[in-house]
């Protein structure tokens, strides 16, 4: 992907930048030939980012034309707003005490050039701010109150306020991040960035890390430039055309603020922000289930005032689920009234209303996998030995699970696939998993997942590297898609 500095004038912006392009701003907003151009991005270095000023249309205009602007629109909104400024002061308000802890006065400025400053025991600092406030150039005020740090403002620095003394030091750091963000293969250029959000933290995340290099060797394999990101990246999502999440997501949650932004920046984002706040409350399923009528097992929606519908209604065994539950966590099997109760009582501590489920026993539960309405693979998930969930949560903190085969669309039950189908269609045209139970001749949709799991050696089984190009082609197709949107 081609780089290009756009700044006010060039004859009077003072750092040259080897191997940099460096363009007028007018010429960029009006010459024909910058219009065009595909698979840029652009750094903008203008005076000012004021609306309705140079700076602020070369950001509007780059977005409109499918190009990447660094900082976008939203990251220039953010600058002038006092609540993300102390939404992100409180974030790291640690970080922020810790670094400024031996400054003497009551306000100290910083200078941030492509996330570092010239005293590296600011750096760590740098790159959070930078992080959330993506501008290459970046000046953030900080004021001493009550004895604690706050930061005051953040703005945009214009190269005529850039210190003679920095220049050498800003070349270097800017040197180095463009490298870093450079293909792997500088002879040829990658089409479209893709970010893959992951956290290496996470105990059962929806991919492990063979399932995740294998999406990367098939987004390379499509002329992608691919980079794993975390949370830590939120306001790098501008540099990317897609985001595919791999993490568990929550509405509550970094990854639905994350999706929510990308979308916001136009990139292509699985999952979509729409799936994960209609597929992580199953309160609202059961209800999109009912009235679509597919069947379920017997569920009610309780509240406080109502649980005794359960014992009058579904009776005893029943299932017990927080509304947000994943990976059997939040999930309780309670076999009479004493155990209802006092499950009852923990998880109201979380939630308002529950789900309350008829048990319906079975060996396997089904899982279909779904991208862009169409069945993709199909998967029996054994419970646990011993046990009635697939997995089980021990009280020492370890998780086991039942096995798993793998079989073809074509091999599975055709009425598991098309419930699947029907379930999964009510929530969208992205990639989901629909778990199912099937029992004397019946199936019973339990929950749609808006992030299933693709692990190596489990989902990959029947398709291999082809259920990894499927998906990430699926995501091109989107890219394109939207491109030609733009383009026309």
């Amino acid at each position: 992907m081609k780089h290009l500095v756009v700044v006010s004038n060039p004859k009077s912006w003072p750092i040259k930048i080897p191997g940099v392009e460096v363009v007028p701003a007018r010429a960029y907003l009006t010459d024909e030939k910058y219009s065009s151009l595909r698979n840029v991005k652009i750094f903008n270095l203008c005076r000012s980012y004021q609306y309705q000023s140079i700076g602020y249309y070369v950001s509007l205009l780059a977005a409109a034309r499918g190009h990447k602007p660094i900082p976008g629109v939203l990251a220039i909104q953010d600058m002038k707003s006092q609540v993300m400024i102390r939404i992100v002061s409180d974030e790291l308000e640690y970080l922020i005490q810790s670094s400024l802890k031996p400054i003497k006065g009551d306000q100290f400025t910083l200078s941030i050039y492509f996330g570092k400053n010239l005293a590296k025991r600011y750096d760590r600092l740098c790159s959070r701010i930078f992080q959330h406030f993506q501008s290459p150039l970046l000046r953030a005020e900080f004021v001493r109150k009550d004895g604690d740090w706050l930061m005051k403002s953040i703005n945009h620095i214009a190269g005529s306020d850039i210190p003679l003394d920095h220049h050498a030091f800003l070349i270097e750091a800017a040197q180095e991040y463009f490298r870093k963000r450079n293909p792997k293969t500088p002879q040829k250029e990658s089409r479209f960035d893709l970010a893959i959000l992951v956290n290496p933290d996470e105990k059962m995340p929806p991919s492990d890390e063979k399932a995740i290099q294998r999406f990367m060797r098939a987004a390379e394999a499509l002329d992608f430039y691919t980079e794993l990101i975390t949370r830590q990246d939120y306001a790098r999502l501008g540099e990317f055309d897609g985001l595919f999440i791999r993490e568990t997501t929550s509405v509550n949650h970094h990854t639905y603020r994350m999706a929510r932004r990308a979308a916001a920046e136009g990139l292509v984002v699985i999952d979509d922000p729409e799936s994960i706040l209609k597929c992580t409350n199953k309160v609202y399923l059961s209800e999109l289930l009912k009235k679509h009528k597919i069947p379920e097992p017997k569920t009610l929606i309780i509240s406080p005032d109502k649980k005794d519908l359960v014992r009058t209604t579904l009776g005893f065994p029943c299932i017990l689920k927080q509304p947000d539950s994943s990976f059997s966590v939040g999930v309780v099997k309670v076999d009479d009234h004493s155990a209802f109760d006092r499950a009852a009582e923990e998880l109201f501590d979380k939630s308002d209303l529950l789900i309350a489920q008829e048990f319906i026993p079975t060996p396997y539960d089904w899982r279909v996998g779904i991208l862009n309405q169409q069945p993709l693979y199909v998967c029996r998930y054994y419970m646990a030995r011993k046990h009635w969930q697939i997995y089980e949560h021990s009280p020492e903190g370890r998780t086991y699970a039942g096995k798993a085969d793998t079989l073809s669309v074509s091999e599975a039950p055709e009425l598991v696939v098309e419930t699947a189908l029907k379930a999964a269609n009510l929530i969208g045209d992205g990639l989901y998993g629909v778990d199912l139970k099937e029992i004397d001749g019946k199936v019973y949709v339990i929950e749609i997942n808006d992030n299933p799991s693709i692990d190596f050696g489990f989902e990959d089984v029947v398709l291999k590297d082809e259920l990894y190009l499927s998906i990430i082609k699926e995501i091109l197709r989107r890219i394109e898609r939207k491109k030609e949107r733009i383009q026309k």
